[in-house]
């Protein structure tokens, strides 16, 4: 098996592994930061198969941009001093072991497939219209799943902050 073979199936590993990491997860803070881990795998395997522009896509739009308006909706959200005490019984640095490992992996893959890239990464101009022939050409449901989970992803938000917001009411 070659080397960019093992670093594809490693990063997948890691994106699924973080992925279910985030689905099960019951703090919405910890579930954040493992979709983070998830997109920023999504964006290696993405540069591993040659698309480097759909990797800096991935980091900069989705675990960049979206990812700082989730964190911003949890602490909008304000869980007062019942939420207080439970950060910090969550912020313990055991809790960072297994993010920060998958982290490392991800790190150390991505200083390797850098220092001795195989591929032909000369920077060349992309116009805006090439860059939508290719992502509504052949790359178009993928374009698309990605905009369904993003809205299934600001659904479920709405919902669980809707529902918090009812429960706090009724308890004050």
């Amino acid at each position: 098996m070659s080397v960019e073979l093992f670093l594809f199936y490693l990063a997948a590993t890691v994106s699924l592994v973080s992925t279910i990491l985030a689905l099960t997860r019951y703090n919405a803070t910890h579930a954040l930061i493992y979709l983070i881990i998830s997109l920023l795998a999504s964006a290696i395997i993405f540069y591993l198969v040659g698309a480097p522009f759909a990797a800096v896509l991935e980091v900069v739009i989705y675990a960049g941009a979206i990812m700082v308006l989730f964190v911003f909706v949890v602490m909008i959200l304000n869980l007062g001093a019942r939420g207080d005490d439970l950060e910090h019984q969550w912020l313990k640095p055991g809790m960072w072991l297994f993010p920060g490992l998958l982290c490392l992996i991800l790190f150390l893959e991505m200083i390797y497939v850098l220092s001795g890239s195989s591929q032909n990464l000369a920077g060349t101009v992309v116009t805006p219209k090439e860059v939508g022939i290719k992502l509504y050409g052949p790359y178009v449901l993928a374009v698309e799943i990605a905009s369904m989970l993003l809205l299934a992803g600001l659904i479920g938000a709405y919902h669980l902050g809707r529902r918090y917001l009812v429960d706090s009411r009724k308890e004050s």
